[in-house]
């Protein structure tokens, strides 16, 4: 018994989010050590945890999964767990909200909160709520944060920040530059981006005429963070050159046809955004939610004269689930 808690413990500190949550372990057990300890670590680390509890998520959220492992605890027949009851009771007093927090721990024991919108689509908008490839991105990131340390990034498509902001806490970029173009979707990253401990600068002036990011506590530098309002449709190639952009990301931005189209053409103002005429790096994840749609880009891509390349999966993840979508990566070169 106490052999498989263990096992259990390490399977479940390793799923990291409530969403990934090893259910049929903790049956097994449950039933093999029907002790209240183990119940109770797992709700302090989760529905019970300080961060969890300052940024709550939505109370259907958290109704539903403590119902789940009040089923599992009753299974075992062992005694009641006072606490487990009054947690759920506590949440059954709270009123449903449209907008909830989420919080994600990066595997280097940094965690990202964000305000989120408890609807897929909010305000004429998906840019609301996290999308999966934006956890892809960030995973990447955080494994090649080379790739972005002291340099300048632009996010074209930031949504809500998860990617930039989990990249800001981890890979020492010098300046990050969150976008998008949607207002509500602009308001609400700002919010994320205070939430997280970073200041958002003015859109200008450009890099060069800034002061140099200030320093942390520890003397580490902290990146400067900007959030632009960028529409594919009409920015230009003077707005782009302001920034300079070292590398370029973007999650999840390429779902529709007319927006493929729209995003080449930003692409094909970047090669001339740099002072030293050397092009952005530039990566950009994806899920495949339709095939033909994404091979258009590949297509579009080509035909642009677009060289891609794609880059390996990870086979474990700390962020997203076991049974992930099928997300890609790809590396472009302008």
């Amino acid at each position: 018994g106490a052999e498989l808690e263990l096992r259990f413990q390490r399977r479940f500190l390793a799923a990291r989010q409530l969403r990934c949550f090893p259910w049929p372990e903790l049956e097994e057990t449950l039933l093999a050590s029907p002790g209240t300890s183990l119940l109770t670590n797992i709700l302090h680390q989760t529905v019970l945890h300080p961060l969890c509890v300052k940024y709550p998520p939505s109370a259907k959220y958290r109704r539903c999964f403590l119902t789940e492992l009040i089923k599992k605890h009753e299974s075992t027949a062992a005694e009641p767990l006072d606490e487990l009851y009054d947690a759920l009771a506590d949440v059954l007093k709270e009123e449903e909200s449209t907008c909830c927090y989420k919080n994600y721990l990066l595997p280097g024991g940094e965690s990202v909160t964000l305000s989120e919108s408890v609807a897929i689509v909010s305000g004429g908008t998906t840019g609301l709520v996290t999308w999966d490839a934006a956890l892809h991105l960030a995973e990447w990131a955080v494994r090649n944060s080379g790739v972005f340390s002291n340099r300048t990034v632009l996010e074209l498509g930031s949504g809500i920040g998860f990617a930039g902001i989990a990249i800001c806490k981890t890979c020492s970029p010098r300046t990050y530059v969150f976008s998008d173009c949607h207002p509500l979707v602009l308001q609400q990253l700002a919010e994320n981006i205070r939430l997280n401990g970073f200041v958002p600068e003015p859109e200008s002036p450009p890099r060069a005429q800034r002061e140099p990011c200030c320093q942390e506590a520890g003397g580490c530098p902290k990146p400067e963070v900007m959030v632009a309002e960028l529409d594919w449709g009409s920015v230009t190639e003077k707005q782009l050159l302001d920034l300079q952009p070292d590398v370029v990301v973007a999650a999840d931005v390429v779902y529709d046809p007319e927006i493929i189209f729209t995003l080449i053409r930003v692409l094909q103002k970047l090669p001339p955004c740099r002072a030293d005429r050397n092009p952005p790096e530039i990566y950009i994840a994806s899920t495949i939610r339709n095939p033909d749609t994404y091979c258009l880009f590949q297509a579009e891509l080509d035909r642009a004269g677009i060289r891609w390349q794609g880059l390996p999966a990870r086979s474990s993840s700390t962020l997203l689930c076991d049974v992930q979508p099928d997300v890609a990566l790809l590396q472009l070169f302008i």
